[in-house]
């Protein structure tokens, strides 16, 4: 009886560790969320888009990533624990926006192309940031690997004509090559200080004009199959005025 006692003792503390570890998990994701929402905000702030911004690009390239993982050419890389990761990641594609200029940032009107240069810029000093994030925290984690592809390389285009390193195909990661469908799509249907906003149609008939040149073409098209839950997205999340 008295063996039976310890074991159940040991059985219920056992459990109530288990709890506390779940718990402690859930609160260190909780705080890594709301920290990351918090940088990309300050981002997303200098550049006149919104918070809303930032959830919309996090939640289609999860359900993008979701689509493909069924798919026996994606489903390794892109399971449930690396898609948490790229909806973590994703939210940082910007960052490198803190770098650039007020002055040409912000400007109202079209970019000379000395401007633009420096706006292109953003994507390297984002990958430094998370490099320097990386060094200070003494090892290299999943989801800094895919915040720094998707800083770095969410420019560059299918058929090598991108920027910064003109990468082409397959030689773009993955992440990167999410994140472009995700962002140049919200980039459509939203205004901007240089332009109005797109309809939904109008983006996707933009969008499938750079299948194969400027996006993956697997990627795109498997954007177009979850068009509808991409519409629910932009509904929950409203776009700023």
């Amino acid at each position: 009886l008295s063996l039976k006692n310890a074991r159940h003792l040991l059985a219920n503390q056992e459990q109530h560790l288990a709890q506390l570890v779940a718990e402690r998990t859930r609160e260190l994701a909780q705080m890594q969320e709301a920290t990351v929402l918090a940088l990309t905000s300050l981002a997303e702030t200098r550049n006149h888009e919104s918070v809303s911004h930032i959830l919309r690009i996090q939640h289609m390239v999860a359900a993008l990533a979701r689509h493909l993982s069924s798919q026996a050419d994606y489903a390794h890389a892109l399971d449930e624990r690396h898609i948490d990761f790229l909806y973590q990641a994703a939210a940082l594609h910007d960052i490198g926006m803190m770098a650039v200029a007020d002055h040409i940032l912000l400007k109202p009107g079209k970019l000379d192309e000395a401007e633009f240069a420096s706006v292109k810029l953003h994507t390297n000093h984002g990958r430094d940031a998370i490099n320097a994030v990386e060094h200070q925290f003494g090892q290299a984690t999943q989801f800094l690997h895919y915040a720094r592809d998707i800083a770095l390389s969410h420019h560059e285009k299918w058929d090598g004509t991108g920027y910064p390193d003109q990468l082409a195909g397959e030689h773009i990661p993955l992440a990167a090559r999410l994140m472009a469908v995700a962002d140049v799509y919200d980039a459509l249907i939203s205004k901007r200080i240089y332009k109005p906003a797109f309809s939904h149609e109008q983006a996707m008939r933009i969008m499938q004009d750079g299948r194969g040149s400027h996006f993956d073409p697997h990627i795109l098209d498997a954007f177009c199959a979850i068009e509808a839950q991409v519409q629910q997205i932009v509904q929950r999340f409203e776009l700023a005025e």
